[in-house]
């Protein structure tokens, strides 16, 4: 007889849980299936890529021309347009 009172003392949160686990399945079920969204996205996927990569590699490259030189990313331009360019006669 414990057992049946314990029950009502959690309806709620029985009741509750069912209802979210109906709530998600109901979800999961109209959901459409992850091949069908890839599919429809993947030209956007695989631009994003392409753009990503090459925004790397240039940003790769010209990190290296600016160790070469001895100079932080902009440093030279700042200093040209302050006038203070040893190129500037």
């Amino acid at each position: 007889m414990d057992i049946p009172a314990r029950i009502l003392q959690y309806k709620n949160q029985i009741a509750m849980t069912v209802t979210g686990v109906l709530a998600i399945s109901l979800v999961v079920y109209a959901a459409p299936r992850f091949v069908s969204i890839l599919a429809y996205f993947w030209p956007l996927f695989a631009s994003t890529a392409v753009f990503l990569v090459t925004i790397f590699a240039f940003g790769g490259i010209s990190r290296l021309s600016t160790e070469g030189h001895g100079q932080k990313a902009g440093e030279g331009i700042i200093d040209y347009v302050a006038g203070q360019s040893e190129y500037i006669n």
